[in-house]
């Protein structure tokens, strides 16, 4: 029989770490040494995610997780060198399969719920600067931005509040919406929005030459209101925001 050649090797070895339950390693290879590769890159793999998913370990179950992990270092092929992209790759690849929570194998509401626990971890790491102090009496004169470590989401599932003791089987007919925000001791703060700061926050992102007040006027036609109480409450919320550092003038 031909020597393999250390192409075929790699291979074969890169295919075991992978799926050593269904490959085998390498031709020639000891196997209790390959069996300490296999062990260690799992385990710095699961480690490497843990941090950023607890809640959902603890939902998994040890289990579950080593299960999870399993499958994601067997299927997901990293188009990225860089550790903490990793977790993004991570939610991108429990997202890519929506069947297997269709089906009952993982909770409906895991998909959300680890994108949740991922953007703590990216507003925790990122470089971006907060919004410069901005001065609050020229919020509806000037043109609005949001800050890059607020962010506003939407998700189906109440993710806020998932836990061990709270796991729903069937999603609110109301959508979830928050904002996550990274403050300025780098602190991660959590809170609901009513679904008309969610909108303005949204708004802002995609219509930014606008000024404040003109946000707020076109946020009363799409609520089909036009009352100064309003407008009051929008100028007020727009005023908090702004001294949150959410938002600030552009």
């Amino acid at each position: 029989m031909d020597k393999p050649t250390l192409l075929q090797q790699q291979t074969a070895m890169g295919l075991y770490l992978r799926d050593p339950e269904h490959r085998a390693p390498p031709r020639g290879m000891n196997v209790e040494r390959a069996q300490v590769y296999r062990d260690l890159i799992f385990a710095n793999l699961s480690s490497l995610l843990s941090g950023t998913f607890p809640v959902l370990i603890k939902i998994l179950g040890d289990d579950g997780w080593r299960t999870l992990v399993r499958r994601f270092l067997r299927d997901h092929r990293a188009k990225t060198p860089k550790f903490p992209e990793i977790a993004q790759a991570f939610v991108a690849f429990l997202a890519s399969e929506p069947s297997a929570s269709a089906a009952g194998e993982w909770p409906p509401f895991m998909v959300e719920l680890a994108h949740y626990e991922w953007v703590e971890m990216v507003l925790q790491q990122s470089d971006a600067e907060p919004l410069p102090s901005s001065d609050g009496a020229l919020i509806l004169q000037r043109p609005l931005q949001v800050s890059p470590l607020a962010w506003p989401l939407a998700y189906r599932w109440p993710v806020q509040l998932v836990g061990p003791d709270f796991q729903p089987d069937t999603a609110p007919v109301q959508p979830t919406l928050l904002l996550i925000r990274r403050t300025a001791d780098w602190s991660i703060k959590f809170s609901e929005l009513s679904p008309l700061a969610w909108r303005l926050l949204q708004r802002i992102g995609e219509f930014p030459a606008l000024e404040g007040r003109v946000q707020l006027e076109a946020l009363a036609a799409e609520a089909n209101t036009h009352s100064a109480e309003f407008m009051q409450s929008g100028a007020a919320l727009l005023q908090q925001l702004c001294e949150e550092g959410v938002v600030g003038l552009a």
